[in-house]
């Protein structure tokens, strides 16, 4: 007789799959953590390096340079508007992309450059990590960066008298060691943004220069209707690393870090940016901001220090600890944070 051969009851294989999965179910969080740890560590590494190139910046020029080139008075300056990241190229092996910036033509008609993916400009947890196109044409036309510098707590620009920010970083800024009296530790240079994020511009509201106590400022301030309703640029905000504009390369300090500025158009609620008018844009009015520092890793910004160190700020830091540490010489005193 031959023996019968016996396999895998129904039960047995539903009781191994149960396992599989359960062991499944397990392990992944520890994967999607070990890979979100390996995602935040490479971000402060990209911030690290951009204060490695700042610094060589400054070894070579005696200053930092400045957000934008504007001409007081003058309305618009073709060629003014290339970045901070523009002009550190060279200082992180990008001297060849370099190379082909004319500086004396407006970024925006260099496509060739505008539209370069920078890999050190990306932190690796964006999930819009894609260029840019003409909404009315189709035709590509930027690339985002999700590295922003420090614009100070909320004026931007006055074009009247040419006056700037209290941050590390203006139109036409040449800020210096010494210009820190703060103390370069205790001051930020750049931080963490979310490429895409719409912005309101150009309201017909002055804000006018007392730092909003509420995000819910937005709300009800009145523009020019260039976009969608009330100004609001929808998904353009921080998609252009090469524009000097500090809705493109800028943060202020505001309101905390990952702050929710809600404004509602047509019904619709969205998380904005807010400036006043586009610095360098007009000869009379003053530029006010609201650009919240925010990241795509849970409950942190990972912030650059102006000394070059790189830290991971709460979300929860107190408010005015961080408008604090926005400021080059405010003369706080900050201690740890």
């Amino acid at each position: 007789m031959t023996g019968r051969r016996r396999g895998f009851t129904l039960i047995e294989l539903l009781v191994v799959i149960a396992i599989i999965a359960i062991l499944i179910a397990l392990l992944l969080p520890a994967v999607q953590q070990a890979r979100e740890a390996a995602r935040r560590t490479q971000c402060r590494n990209n911030l690290k390096q951009i204060g490695l190139a700042l610094h060589n910046y400054l070894d070579a020029y005696t200053t930092f340079p400045p957000s934008y080139c504007a001409v007081p008075g003058v309305t618009t300056t073709v060629g003014g508007q290339w970045s901070v990241f523009a002009r550190v190229l060279p200082y992180l092996d990008q001297a060849n992309l370099q190379n082909l910036v004319n500086w004396n033509v407006a970024y925006s008609t260099q496509v060739n450059v505008a539209t370069t993916r920078v890999p050190l400009y990306l932190c690796p947890s964006e999930p819009n990590d894609v260029t840019r196109v003409n909404p009315s044409t189709g035709v590509p036309r930027d690339y985002p960066a999700n590295y922003v510098v420090n614009f100070g707590m909320w004026k931007i620009y006055d074009p009247s008298n040419g006056s700037g920010s209290d941050g590390a970083f203006f139109p036409n800024s040449k800020m210096r060691t010494a210009d820190f009296t703060d103390g370069m530790s205790n001051t930020l240079c750049a931080s963490e943004a979310k490429a895409y994020t719409p912005y309101l511009r150009n309201t017909s509201a002055d804000p006018g220069p007392a730092v909003p106590s509420s995000s819910s400022f937005a709300t009800g301030l009145i523009g020019d209707g260039c976009c969608i309703g009330n100004s609001l640029q929808l998904n353009t905000g921080h998609t252009e690393w090469a524009d000097g504009l500090c809705q493109q390369s800028g943060f202020t300090t505001t309101f905390g870090p990952n702050t929710r500025i809600p404004h509602t158009v047509a019904g619709v609620e969205y998380d904005i940016d807010f400036v006043s008018w586009r610095e360098g844009t007009t000869a009379t009015r003053v530029t006010y901001a609201a650009l919240p520092a925010r990241s795509h890793h849970e409950g942190i910004v990972h912030a650059l220090l102006t000394d070059g160190a790189v830290r991971a700020i709460s979300e929860n830091i107190d408010r005015q600890v961080w408008q604090r540490l926005g400021t080059r010489a405010g003369g706080e005193v900050i201690g740890e944070f």
